[in-house]
């Protein structure tokens, strides 16, 4: 029979696929000594089954028996027992963090006969009403589906008639009150009566847990983590602990260092007479962590212990939940805390100074999503004035948008293409879309442990939570702050490294780390760390990285970011601006000498470009791709020459003899789907002199920048093949030319020439293409396109949001590269290449290579090198490094 039930003494952090991140890591506190209340946790395999099958496991009723019994055996109480109860929290607790996505119900065990007993026993009556108000409300929201805006709303009405700020301002009648209130609730909403039987309680808790899985935020969520949707949650049962005993109780939320910057220090929040949920809820601003000391020295100072035990124990940042109750400190839960990009590469630098960690481990824990996020423009605070509010500074960076108030509002205009800033109370799991959504959130309530703030500093979203000078309200769309008052629409920019709003768009300024790699500059702190990992991630890599670059300007910048060459240099974009009419000439001569003379025009003003692309490369490869779109690109807009002769007529004009002849070159080169038509190698072989043409460029250009002392080292790349005689006919044009250059010059020019690989044929018969390239160029953009059937412009915009929501991609092909299609195609082409051609130099020009995922993809496929965007060299050359750790565990990239 299948083992679906753990105690906490039975698991360890290395089994978090089993028992979900909060249940391995309550077990592996269990096991340090650590204040841990007992408890169990039903695994993940249980959730999979009952997700599966749509019913309870077989055996998993007695299991859970069984483990109760045992927990009420060492308590010398039972489960709801009326004159002094044994109560439960139920939490879920994924392998990966999904913070607040799932469900949580407390104080399990708790009728309308254990509250008497709880009052008495503990001698607090007030607190066993808030209790037992506590579990109806999380029951009957989470259990029985009634929305919980009708509670929340009951809880609101009675504050008011009380005159209450909050709920420490409810006795114990009004909580009573309360609890009637809520059962009726339950009653009128759902036919049902709120359950008395605890075992009933704990029995539908565990199941609404399992179920909570595929709940829409939790669906959401995962799809914006790329987290995958069969893993299913654990189930963490565990003895109630009570923060809201009174003044000498309390919950509380820690982190060993900042989770913001990374410094060392005390972090955190704490809230008196509180259960764990109000704090992350941010129902009552918290107090700073390093106010318990005050409170509660003894505690603090055990706290402390914990937390550098902890810390010391995982080697990283801890994010760690407790509980004070009546004076004694109770652990209930830690893992590796989310951090922002800044944090990640500080503490990784100072783990390494510690000697907690080796700088392959501090590699492995950095990622270039959070590195290109670094390299973003932050705001000039001089040049805006005072701003409009402070708040806690939870997420960092500079975001500008319009206010909005609601979720839905900020899915509605972000569709719209509107940068918005989500402002909010206090946000909640429902408010996920939004947030998604949004450029920034805004709270004024909550910490830096609230909702929000967790949630956007793993989403890598600026956040500025507990701006307690803001009274927002949310039904009029508007909040005020110092007398001003701002209505939804009005732009913001909030700045999340500062914790301070501004009214307007406010400037940008380049980033420390961007200038980092634009100069080399080098300074202490942040820029310091990502020096460091960078340094590491270029001696440990093995792929190469180049850039894609088309101009000189572009190519001395994609250098100064690191790149060993330009993997993609595309000539079309030197036909652009001022020499479309030498194209133009090119494509309407009607007889051979009249295209010679277009096509001599254009060759001194190609060799110029190449001849500077080279200088700025001097001394590393540069792979010159020749023109590969369809020639009609470079005309006028069909439409457009169709109304200039119209209206040219329509006035009794005669109608431009030169337009005409455009027109009819447009229509005779009209094609249906010309991404598949006349285009790349096909164009070179049916275009008389084109590809000579631009190949006497480069030769000439290689022969000026060696008299000029240089080194260059071009490389010519054959588009869009299909069969390997395509290349083979090329190649000759090809090494005629450079023959013909070099004998008139006296100077040797040798340039290896290859292909890309952008065409599944190109990828099956790559074995016969390989004998006659002496690369191969992935060029991923168009494999991904002719391997989907898909049209880039077009179904981006018509189908993949739909197809994302619906889990058919996890993510984009055209963003990440597609392992079991695309990757396949690669994998084949590599081995077949390399069999035919054991020298053969691979590497990838589409800009799935700045892409953190697909660089390791890469890596593992064995190619040489990698080409992107100059501006995502730095995060190819990180990931590419990350990549190369053999036996190293990297952090989730997601």
């Amino acid at each position: 029979m299948a083992h679906y039930v753990y105690e906490f003494t039975e698991g360890g952090r290395d089994m978090a696929g089993l028992l979900g991140g909060k249940g391995a890591n309550l077990a592996e506190m269990t096991r340090m000594g650590l204040p841990v209340p007992p408890g169990f946790t039903v695994s993940t395999e249980a959730c999979r089954s009952f997700l599966i099958a749509g019913a309870e496991p077989d055996g998993l009723a007695h299991e859970v028996s069984d483990h109760l019994t045992g927990l009420e055996r060492a308590a010398g109480r039972r489960l709801g027992q009326p004159d002094d109860p044994l109560l439960l929290s139920v939490r879920s607790g994924a392998r990966f963090s999904m913070p607040g996505m799932m469900e949580t119900i407390l104080d399990i065990g708790l009728n309308d006969e254990s509250v008497l007993g709880l009052a008495k026993v503990s001698g607090n009556e007030r607190f066993a009403w808030d209790s037992y108000r506590r579990l109806v409300q999380m029951f009957g929201s989470t259990v029985m589906g009634v929305d919980s805006e009708r509670f929340e709303s009951a809880m609101a009405q009675l504050k008011e008639a009380r005159g209450a700020a909050d709920d420490l301002g409810l006795d114990a009648s009004d909580l009573a009150a309360l609890v009637e209130v809520y059962k009726d609730l339950i009653r009128q909403e759902t036919g049902e009566y709120f359950p008395q039987l605890p075992a009933e309680q704990l029995h539908r808790a565990i199941l609404a847990v399992f179920e909570s899985w595929n709940g829409e935020r939790a669906r959401i969520y995962r799809h914006r983590e790329h987290i995958p949707d069969d893993l299913g949650t654990a189930v963490n049962v565990q003895t109630m602990v009570f923060g809201n005993l009174g003044p000498d109780s309390g919950s509380g939320v820690a982190f060993t260092r900042d989770p913001a910057t990374g410094a060392r220090g005390v972090y955190g929040d704490y809230l008196s007479n509180a259960q764990g949920e109000d704090v992350v809820a941010g129902i009552r601003n918290t107090v700073p962590l390093d106010a318990l000391k005050h409170l509660n020295p003894e505690a603090y100072v055990q706290l402390r212990d914990h937390m550098g035990m902890l810390e010391t124990h995982y080697r990283d940042l801890c994010d760690i939940e407790f509980t004070i109750e009546r004076g004694k400190l109770w652990m209930l839960q830690t893992r590796v805390g989310k951090r922002t990009a800044e944090a990640a590469f500080a503490i990784a630098a100072e783990l390494v100074d510690e000697d907690l960690i080796t700088a392959d481990e501090a590699l492995a824990r950095v990622g270039g999503d959070g590195l290109a996020r670094l390299m973003f423009p932050r705001f000039d605070t001089g040049a805006v004035g005072s701003a409009l509010a402070h708040g806690i500074p939870a997420s960092p960076g500079a975001a500008v948008g319009a206010a909005v108030f609601d979720s839905a509002e900020a899915v509605r205009r972000a569709a719209a293409g509107e940068k918005v800033i989500l402002v909010r109370q206090e946000t909640t799991p429902d408010d996920l879309p939004g947030m998604i959504a949004a450029q920034a959130v805004l709270t004024s309530r909550g910490g830096k442990t609230s909702h929000a703030a967790v949630v956007a500093r793993g989403m890598g979203k600026v956040c500025v939570c507990g701006a307690e000078e803001l009274t927002v309200d949310t039904r009029a769309r508007q909040f005020t702050a110092v007398g001003t008052t701002v209505e939804e629409g009005t732009v913001l920019s909030v700045d999340g490294s500062e914790g301070a709003v501004y009214l307007g768009a406010a400037p940008l300024v380049d980033s420390a780390v961007m200038r980092y790699f634009e100069t080399g500059e080098r300074s202490a702190g942040l820029v310091d760390a990502v020096a460091r990992a960078m340094e590491q991630a270029d001696g440990v890599r093995l792929l190469g990285v180049r850039a894609n670059a088309d101009t000189p300007e572009d190519a001395a910048r994609a250098r100064r970011f690191g790149a060993e060459g330009i993997g993609l240099c595309r000539t079309e974009h030197m036909f652009l601006g001022d020499r479309r009419q030498l194209v133009e000439a090119m494509i309407l001569a009607r007889t051979d000498a009249e295209r010679e003379r277009a096509l001599e025009a254009l060759l001194p003003l190609q060799r110029q470009d190449f001849v500077g692309i080279l200088e700025a490369m001097d001394g590393l490869p540069v792979t010159i791709r020749l023109l590969d779109p369809p020639l009609h690109e470079f005309l006028p807009d069909r439409t457009e020459l169709a109304v200039r002769l119209a209206a040219a007529e329509a006035h009794g004009n005669p109608p431009s003899e030169h337009d005409s002849e455009l027109l009819d070159a447009v229509n005779r080169m009209h094609e249906e789907n010309p991404m598949l038509g006349l285009r790349g190698v096909r164009l070179g072989l049916v275009a008389p002199g084109l590809v000579a043409m631009q190949v006497r460029a480069i030769a000439e250009a290689v022969v000026a920048r060696k008299q000029a002392g240089g080194d260059p080292r071009a490389e010519i790349m054959v588009p869009l093949i299909d069969t390997v005689e395509e290349l083979r006919l090329v190649r000759e044009e090809v090494e005629q030319v450079l023959a013909e250059v070099s004998q008139a010059t006296g100077v040797p020019v040798r340039c290896p020439v290859g292909t890309m690989i952008e065409l599944p044929r190109a990828a099956l018969t790559a074995g016969s293409i390989a004998r006659e390239a002496e690369f191969f160029s992935f060029g991923t953009n168009d494999l991904t396109q002719t391997t989907w059937g898909f049209s880039r412009d077009d179904v981006e915009a018509a189908f993949f949001s739909a197809y994302l929501d619906k889990g058919i991609f996890k993510v984009s092909p055209f963003e990440t590269i597609d392992r079991e299609g695309v990757g396949r195609l690669v994998n084949i082409a590599v081995a077949e290449g390399r069999a035919a051609r054991p020298d053969l130099k691979i590497g990838v020009c589409g800009e799935h290579g700045g892409d953190p995922a697909s660089v390791h993809f890469f890596h593992t496929a064995g190619l040489d090198y990698v080409s992107c965007s100059p501006f995502r060299i730095p995060v190819a050359r990180l990931e590419a490094g990350r990549a190369a750790l053999s036996g190293t565990e990297t952090s989730d990239t997601r």
